[in-house]
């Protein structure tokens, strides 16, 4: 792979164009995603704690936001010393323009999250698991992406939808796929690290075929790819706010006391940390804050030199492990990983909302399948002619032309996956008749 290719700024059904005004194709792709509906949805997703009562637990929009800053330090950090190694890119591209790719991808990772985080990624799938007579409806690998949902490859079909009109530039839907490849590929068993899950669904393989040969990826085996490089950059961007902020908002929520918190990220900081200064008489906020600020500064170099120091692996598609893994911080992180798994992720309300959603999710897809198939077919029910009401009108209008069941499945998936967590929950009551409110 080489870097003039995986930087294009073309976007998928146009010419290939750097700059069209002040700002950068890649500033443009930041900008269209900040300001697109799916994103503003992500301001009421479970992060860690679903439906959260308080303002400082982060949401999936918060932490995105986040996970966007830090991957732009990132991609300037490695851009800086790439445009010395590689003087000819310098005559198109700055460290701002790597910046600019890692940061959107990063800001766009979480989009295809369902309600209920990974308990609602289980619950969709869970569904589908159940459904014998779909299954003799849809292709194998079309059923492959039924019984197992993914927010990546979701994420990844929102960003092309028409209905959104994105139309990001190539290089920023490659360093948005950390895992390129289908569902259903043969020797699954052998996987790399990158297909371990997947990163589009069936309705959008011809599309990312084309994105991939434009980047020039290189095709590992039958309908999987190695990553785009600035991938592994998205990946670890997300890898160091999870272990950082996560472990943060399980200190104010009291599941981690203070002391410990310091203890676990003191490996990670090590004589940068100040325990005097830490017993001061400064409040939490403050105290959390700096310990956040040096994790975070000091996670982003190590992860930068792994990459630079990897990068003729990474272009010939030999790499194929997490940055954060092969930083001397990996044996602190994974301690952390599993102090939050312990103590954060399987807190009682984080369990007891997560339960409601194996519950929810199920009980919508099963009502809007059936208006969906009433839609499709041209039936007579009132109750699920109803029910077709509540689809957005564009797709109502595509169930109605769909011409196959995968595709009007995916339709479904796609309106019941993208509504927030209230909305979820308070669509459940009312089509179920527990409350009209």
């Amino acid at each position: 792979m080489n870097w003039t290719q995986l930087l294009s700024p073309a976007r998928l059904g146009q010419p290939a164009s750097l700059s069209a005004s002040t700002r950068s194709a890649f500033e443009q792709d930041y900008d269209r995603i900040i300001f697109s509906h799916p994103f503003r949805r992500l301001q009421d997703k479970t992060q860690v704690h679903p439906l959260p009562e308080y303002d400082f637990v982060h949401t999936r929009l918060t932490h995105s936001l986040e996970v966007s800053s830090v991957g732009r330090s990132l991609g300037k950090r490695v851009g800086e010393i790439l445009l010395q190694r590689h003087p000819e890119l310098s005559e198109k591209y700055s460290l701002f323009d790597f910046g600019a790719i890692v940061a959107a991808a990063a800001l766009a990772h979480d989009l295809g999250n369902p309600p209920f985080g990974h308990a609602g990624e289980d619950a969709l799938s869970d569904f589908f698991k159940g459904q014998n007579t779909i299954k003799h409806e849809v292709s194998g690998p079309e059923w492959e992406d039924l019984i197992r949902f993914e927010g990546n490859a979701q994420g990844f079909r929102i960003l092309n939808q028409q209905e959104y009109g994105l139309r990001l530039t190539m290089a920023t839907l490659g360093a948005f796929t950390k895992y390129p490849c289908e569902a259903h590929f043969p020797d699954r068993e052998k996987v790399r690290r990158s297909q371990k899950k997947y990163g589009f669904f069936q309705s959008e393989k011809d599309l990312f075929k084309e994105i991939a040969t434009q980047l020039q990826l290189i095709e590992t085996k039958p309908r999987a790819w190695c990553r785009h490089p600035l991938a592994f950059l998205v990946e670890a961007a997300d890898d160091i706010c999870y272990s950082v902020i996560d472990l943060e908002d399980g200190c104010r929520l009291g599941l981690v006391s203070f002391d410990e918190t310091v203890d676990l990220l003191a490996p990670v900081l090590g004589t940068r940390l100040d325990r005097q200064k830490l017993s001061g008489p400064d409040g939490l906020n403050k105290k959390l804050g700096i310990l956040r600020a040096l994790a975070i500064g000091e996670l982003i170099e190590a992860c930068a030199d792994v990459f630079l120091k990897n990068e003729d692996l990474i272009l010939s598609g030999e790499y194929d492990k997490a940055l954060v893994d092969e930083t001397s911080f990996q044996n602190a992180l994974k301690t952390i990983a599993t102090v939050s798994v312990e103590r954060i992720y399987r807190a009682r309300a984080v369990t007891e909302i997560e339960a409601a959603g194996h519950v929810v999710l199920p009980g919508l897809l099963e009502e809007f399948i059936t208006a969906g198939r009433v839609i499709r077919d041209r039936g007579k029910s009132r109750k699920f002619e109803n029910l077709g009401l509540l689809f957005p009108l564009e797709t109502r209008m595509a169930i109605a032309e769909s011409e196959s069941v995968y595709v009007m499945l995916r339709l479904i998936i796609d309106f019941v996956s993208g509504l927030t967590d209230r909305h979820a929950l308070s669509l459940y009551r009312k089509i179920k008749g527990i409350s009209l409110s």
